[in-house]
């Protein structure tokens, strides 16, 4: 299979068009990066909205532009909404992001992993490890942590993607994108983000409001990807650390402008 690299002006493209129509992301994502998450789906020009309650999210996720759905701190009473909301999201076409957290360490949550699979994500993100796992093949991860490189999780990606029909990102120092017959590569991460707790699943949220654009969601998910990861990478020589890093990635993610992408990416080579 050939990978090839997203072309810049994609980017551009596709985030212009998600500055002209902003959507509104259902993010039921996990309680320690709530936070995060919101800020940089705000920051970035889209409105997240938390909304967890069993009662309520199978109403707002069919109402939704984008359903985001993170495991990360799951338990009964958060399965069930997501189930939920996983299935009015299905039936309204809304489309919906899976973030693995930690799936493959625990049997609880992969198995629960495993029953959403089936429900037909749109797109699927995570690190190597938890893609994987998510695959059925060895993983070295620890806990959200991944142990092992993006580069090793590929064909991983590419057979998960082609058992799925989900569009599969697997981040790390590079980043692949795959629809199983079409793969692009972003070479745009940095270590610092790996040292912040959320960026990872603030960046699935993103993914999430990309893909409501609703057209070409490989595209799409690779547009949101570079995005991050070129704000990220951004912030990060201008940080001094962890601490000094988020608030200069949220900055960066509000002030990233389509036509300031290729000076990002001359910036870093």
């Amino acid at each position: 299979m050939t990978i090839t690299p997203f072309p810049v002006a994609s980017i551009a493209e596709r985030l212009a068009q998600l500055r002209a129509a902003p959507p509104l992301v259902h993010c039921l994502t996990n309680e320690v990066v709530q936070e995060i998450t919101a800020n940089a789906v705000l920051a970035l020009g889209a409105s997240p909205a938390m909304v967890v309650a069993e009662e309520e999210v199978a109403e707002f996720a069919a109402a939704a532009d984008a359903l985001l759905i993170n495991i990360g701190t799951v338990y009964s009473a958060r399965e069930a909404a997501m189930r939920a909301a996983v299935s009015a999201a299905n039936e309204a076409a809304t489309p919906w992001v899976f973030d693995p957290v930690a799936v493959g360490a625990l049997a609880y949550r992969s198995r629960f992993a495993r029953e959403l699979l089936e429900q037909k994500p749109t797109a699927i993100r995570g690190n190597a490890s938890e893609i994987l796992a998510l695959s059925g093949r060895n993983a070295a991860g620890r806990g959200a942590d991944s142990a092992d490189s993006s580069d090793v999780a590929l064909d991983a990606a590419i057979q998960l993607a082609q058992e799925t029909d989900a569009v599969v990102a697997v981040t790390g120092a590079t980043d692949y994108i795959t629809d199983g017959e079409k793969t692009y590569s972003l070479p745009y991460g940095n270590i610092l983000m790996t040292r912040v707790t959320g960026t990872g699943c603030a960046l699935s949220a993103v993914v999430a409001a990309f893909c409501a654009q609703k057209d070409h969601t490989l595209d799409a998910v690779a547009a949101a990807c570079a995005v991050v990861a070129l704000a990220g990478g951004d912030a990060a020589r201008r940080a001094q650390g962890p601490g000094s890093f988020v608030p200069l990635f949220i900055d960066t993610l509000y002030r990233i402008r389509p036509d300031h992408l290729e000076e990002i990416v001359h910036a870093r080579a």
